[in-house]
């Protein structure tokens, strides 16, 4: 990867971004959102298991 970046230095700018950063990607608090309600998700039969934590009725 370096090596390329160094190859195309004259037009590519690479900025380095830590691995977790919300003020800069706020996509992250959604992903967090998500993974809070199917974290702990285990279905006993995957062809049964239709519904998503997002998208369940309201009963």
């Amino acid at each position: 990867m370096r090596a390329f970046i160094e190859a195309n230095a004259e037009w590519l700018t690479v900025f380095h971004l830590p691995a977790y950063a919300p003020d800069l990607n706020p996509q992250e608090g959604i992903w967090s959102l998500v993974k809070r309600e199917i974290g702990n998700l285990a279905a006993a039969d995957l062809r049964k298991e239709r519904q998503t934590p997002l998208s369940r009725d309201a009963s």
